[in-house]
């Protein structure tokens, strides 16, 4: 889950601009080439970045959270998103293999450990992955906590959030019948994957529409619109996690299994008034993590690109690099 608008440019906490200095398609297998972006300095501090949804993808704004002359910033675009190919494909598109694929790049530049950096979705993934390779991981740098439990997903497609936003809900919920709007992303994923493409389109758009005005205080529920390719990319593979539970299992659950992660560092970085990703998660994620640290930014939601997330993300970057907890 994540803002599908792309991030403002103009922050005043985040670095200048600055490119990559390589860019390559990388074979994962199964059909999947990832677009990787390699930025900063080469012999810094190495971080991973990964991006939100699922089915979101990267952009300019994300490499600009860390100093370029300290860190080693590896960003790229998941399965079936972004300039990944194919796109939009959901085959061979879990958790699991995502989680796998964070691991061929790590190796593929030679990385022992790194910094893992992440928001929402991405703050998911970041904490599956380090539970599974605790011995990789140096720090976690997390935003927006999606846990993807049950609980997460009956609260924004379910009517809590459409609570506080019954108008932009209604937007969202009244294009299905009333027949089937006891279990929302079931309706949607018929008519995601009908094969129709202008119906894919339409209610790709009104799905990726929903979440996007709810994203940021400063939105006030505006919906805005996105590119077709994009909101079909993001809608679809969203619904195909989230209509399989983000193929994580009850005993693969993250609060679960908070024990392999206990001893690395970590901050956790969350708005108060967070309406896709409730601060609940994130205040429960923190009561079983010694090591990490929860900061509450009060008047903050969702979106990577609200200034109190921003200047909260780089001041806990800036912290691991200059006290070497990284």
């Amino acid at each position: 889950m994540d803002k599908v608008s792309g991030q403002k440019l103009c922050n005043p906490f985040l670095y200048a601009p600055f490119e990559p200095f390589e860019r390559s398609m990388i074979d994962v297998g199964d059909g999947h080439s990832l677009h990787v972006e390699r930025c900063g300095n080469p012999e810094g501090i190495p971080v991973v970045v990964l991006h939100g949804g699922p089915g979101g993808g990267i952009s300019p704004a994300m490499r600009r959270y860390f100093d370029p002359t300290r860190w080693h910033i590896i960003l790229f675009d998941q399965r079936g998103c972004g300039r990944s190919v194919p796109h939009a494909s959901v085959e061979a598109n879990t958790t699991w293999h995502l989680v796998g694929d964070i691991e061929r790049i790590r190796r593929r530049f030679g990385i022992e450990s790194w910094v893992v950096f992440g928001g929402s979705w991405g703050a998911t993934l970041a904490l599956v992955y380090a539970q599974e390779h605790p011995d990789r991981v140096r720090a976690l740098v997390l935003r927006g906590v999606f846990l993807g439990s049950r609980e997460e997903l009956d609260w924004f497609y379910g009517g809590g959030a459409g609570a506080f936003w019954p108008d932009v809900w209604a937007r969202f919920s009244d294009p299905i019948p009333p027949d089937e709007q006891g279990d929302l992303i079931a309706a949607y994923h018929r008519r995601l994957f009908s094969g129709e493409p202008a119906v894919e389109t339409r209610f790709a758009r009104l799905w990726a529409g929903w979440e996007n005005a709810l994203a940021s205080m400063d939105s006030d529920g505006l919906w805005i619109e996105g590119p077709p390719d994009y909101c079909r990319a993001f809608a679809r593979i969203e619904n195909h996690y989230f209509s399989n539970g983000v193929f994580l299992p009850p005993d693969r659950g993250i609060l679960a299994r908070m024990d392999r992660i206990a001893r690395i560092p970590g901050v956790i970085v969350q708005g108060r008034y967070d309406m896709i990703c409730p601060p609940r998660a994130a205040w429960q994620l923190a009561q079983g993590w010694p090591a990490g640290r929860l900061r509450m930014v009060g008047r903050a939601g969702h979106a990577l690109s609200e200034p109190g997330i921003t200047a909260e993300l780089v001041r806990a970057v800036d912290e691991l690099a200059r006290e070497g907890r990284a």
